[in-house]
């Protein structure tokens, strides 16, 4: 297993290289999403001598169902803003979405919809509607009650019979959901769902377990709701770090 190989391999680095290793637990990928409608405005005004900067939008964001990652539309009429800077807008918005408000990770699983604004004949340009729709998202994110996700892995696990109720605890105390059994000439297959986050070492204790007689095979299933507890632990650990 991964984590086996791993281990043999900072082992060797050590006794056969002499190189001092250190080692993290890899970071899990959590997202950030949204959970209640709301509307903002980003106006972004400078004045320095010439021309100025202008730029005023106004865009509505709603939660879209999970897996569904971002969706831009376009609602201004009657040239409240030129075409010209719709793009810029939307850009504008992609970038402040690759940095949540909570822990900084990404954004997703939301529509954003450009519907009102004002421009200057003058003044207006692509940079000034950039950030104005970054201004203007990350006001209404902040009105939107974020949340974190974490990712959830779908896990295939196989043990020996004697094994099942232990492997089942293990999973349990993982926050894992079994979604079934099978059982197969002596062995059972277990069919989970368990937070990403609570898989480091997994191998190692299902091989402790089974008397290295397990074996497991895991993919990507989705993304939901961290319990807040854990969420609020995560999110001070960033703001600690940063």
């Amino acid at each position: 297993t991964g984590e086996v190989h791993l281990e043999i391999v900072i082992d060797r680095l050590k006794t056969e290289f002499n190189v001092e290793v250190q080692t993290e637990q890899p970071k899990v990928p959590y997202r950030e999403t949204i959970t209640l409608s709301t509307e903002a405005q980003g106006r972004y005004k400078r004045q320095t001598g010439g021309h100025g900067q202008y730029g005023d939008v106004w865009l509505r964001v709603r939660p879209l169902p999970r897996g569904k990652g971002f969706i831009f539309v376009n609602k201004i009429k009657g040239g409240a803003i030129p075409s010209r800077y719709i793009p810029s807008v939307e850009k504008g918005v992609k970038e402040a979405l690759t940095k949540g408000i909570l822990a900084s990770y990404p954004m997703v699983d939301l529509e954003v919809t450009l519907f009102d604004g004002t421009y200057h004949p003058v003044d207006s340009s692509d940079l000034a509607f950039h950030i104005a729709g970054s201004m203007g998202l990350k006001k209404a994110l902040g009105q939107a009650k974020p949340i974190l996700l974490e990712p959830i892995v779908e896990l295939e696990v196989e043990v020996p019979d004697e094994f099942l109720g232990d492997a089942n605890g293990d999973l349990s105390s993982r926050r894992g959901k079994i979604l079934e059994v099978e059982p197969s000439q002596e062995r059972q297959t277990i069919r989970a769902t368990v937070p990403l986050a609570e898989l480091h070492n997994y191998s190692t204790s299902l091989r402790s377990i089974t008397q290295g007689r397990g074996a497991f095979a895991k993919k990507f299933s989705h993304y939901e709701r961290l319990p807040d507890e854990t969420a609020q632990r995560i999110i001070a650990q960033t703001k600690k770090s940063n």
